[in-house]
């Protein structure tokens, strides 16, 4: 034992001969990791298995650097099934002790026999996917996966515990019986093991039977005898020996017992070989079905894989198409400011302003937005008297829509104007547009005072009766012919 705080080799005194350090508790805590490893090997050589890992787990959270308690937990893991925890503790202890020690030769022979870790690692996927089969319902196929996973790996305690686990859901006692005794061979006193059998022996009121069977019972223990040897057994504390039967045996019990034995030998081959190869044709339609059933699914990941990919592609496409079209309206802009510009300079007012309004400005950079600046403010009047004389143009033909759209863009340059308001009002009145008329209105209202405020409110109230009632418009209210003319 070494000191640990300076490593070096201790003697009988409780402290260190090198730097003094006190080391009583240090030995004691050892000591105690030391028996529970010996209590731990105890119980895995009577195949207490999980009363050993328990055990070898204190041990090591006595003294992590324990070597032999740490290689004999990975040894007891790879028994039961779990050659994943047994390979993880065996690398730590070759990290500990990489010189002499046992752990190295575990881990090279079972990386040596790479066919044999890996189907263990087969076995353990396959159980997780018959575990995701028993939590969506398919408990069938988790059946037939773990049947051929426990011929793989024979010592999967938790393959035992699902299956049988199965068998009690399924009311099939009998079977689960079968599967966890075959269970408490690798490991005695699993507990999982016990609380299933338990629940066996309660459903089906028989006492499950671990040990082995013997013959006779009581004082009368018997041992089967072979044919022509004499049977001994105690009794009543005196040795009995009775001596092997003779019959005689006639030419008519001969041929009876050889038509018997030929009678026997067909019901046996009727009873055994007949459901041996039914149980092969389903075993084999089974693992197609389950195969089957694993194609599909990795044919619909890929699928919706592909699905992914195709809505990704298409919202590139999108994108492109989106930027190609804005690409496409800013040219548009820029060759509308070009042709502004031009008659602008020309002295083309009026043709400057029709121009000028497909122009967006949102889409011009810094300088273009300063050309557009100043041309729109020499020219805002007549784009003004432009978009008032197309508006009225279209209110006139009854295009209400359009002439909205025209006088909306007029009154964004001078809303002040009482002919713009009143008319852009009455479009949206005969557009059936009520809530915008009355908003309208009510500016005109506001601004002008007087005989046009009071016209507009006359058509307020008779806008909000009408909103009210919610009934069609059957009256003109006003002069619908040339409301501008109102004073």
């Amino acid at each position: 034992m070494n000191c640990m705080n300076c490593g070096a080799l201790l003697t009988s005194s409780h402290y260190c001969p090198n730097c003094g350090f006190h080391v009583e508790v240090q030995k004691k805590v050892w000591q105690l990791s030391n028996l529970y490893y010996n209590r731990g090997l105890e119980k895995a050589e009577i195949r207490d298995l999980s009363g050993a890992i328990d055990l070898l787990k204190r041990s090591l959270k006595f003294n992590k650097l324990n070597i032999q308690a740490r290689n004999l937990l990975g040894l007891v893991y790879f028994e039961t099934g779990e050659a994943v925890a047994a390979l993880s503790e065996w690398v730590i202890s070759k990290n500990i002790m990489p010189e002499n020690n046992v752990a190295s030769e575990y881990i090279d022979r079972l990386q040596q026999n790479a066919n044999k870790l890996d189907v263990i690692n087969q076995t353990i996927k396959k159980y997780n996917d018959s575990l995701k089969c028993c939590r969506s319902g398919s408990e069938d196929v988790a059946v037939i996966q773990l049947k051929k996973i426990l011929s793989q790996n024979p010592k999967l305690i938790k393959g035992y515990h699902l299956l049988a686990l199965i068998y009690l859901k399924q009311e099939e006692y009998e079977k689960a019986r079968k599967i966890l005794k075959k269970a408490a061979k690798i490991d005695k006193t699993n507990s999982t093991t016990l609380r299933f059998l338990k629940e066996v022996d309660e459903q089906t009121g028989t006492m499950t039977s671990l040990e082995p069977r013997r013959w006779g019972f009581g004082a009368r223990e018997k041992v089967r005898p072979e044919r022509g040897q004499s049977i001994a057994y105690v009794a009543d504390n005196e040795l009995v020996i009775q001596p092997p039967a003779f019959r005689e045996s006639s030419m008519t019990a001969t041929l009876l017992n050889l038509g018997f034995g030929f009678l026997v030998g067909a019901l046996l081959v009727w009873f055994l070989l007949v459901p041996a190869n039914t149980q092969k044709i389903n075993r084999e339609a089974n693992e197609k079905v389950v195969s089957y059933s694993n194609t599909m699914a990795s044919q619909t990941a890929e699928m919706n894989k592909l699905k992914e990919q195709i809505e990704k592609s298409q919202e590139t496409v999108s994108s492109a198409q989106a930027q190609i079209e804005q690409a496409n309206v800013q040219v548009t802009t820029y060759e509308n400011l070009i042709k502004a510009y031009s008659a602008y300079q020309a002295g083309n007012y009026t043709s400057a302003g029709n121009v000028l309004q497909n122009v967006q400005p949102d889409l011009l950079s810094v300088d273009a937005k300063e050309i557009y600046d100043s041309i729109y403010a020499d020219i805002k009047s007549t784009m003004m008297k432009n978009l008032k004389t197309q508006g009225e143009v279209a209110f006139y033909a009854k295009d209400y829509a359009t002439a909205i759209d025209y006088f909306t863009q007029a009154m964004e340059m001078d809303d002040k104007n009482y002919e713009l308001l009143n008319l852009l009002a009455h479009s949206y009145r005969y557009n059936e547009q009520y809530e915008n008329a009355v908003e309208i209105f009510q500016k005109i209202v506001d601004q002008f005072p007087g005989k046009r405020a009071r016209s507009a409110q006359n058509y307020i109230d008779s806008l909000k009766q009408k909103m009210e009632a919610s009934g069609p418009d059957t009256g003109d209210m006003g002069n619908a012919n040339n409301p501008g003319n109102e004073q």
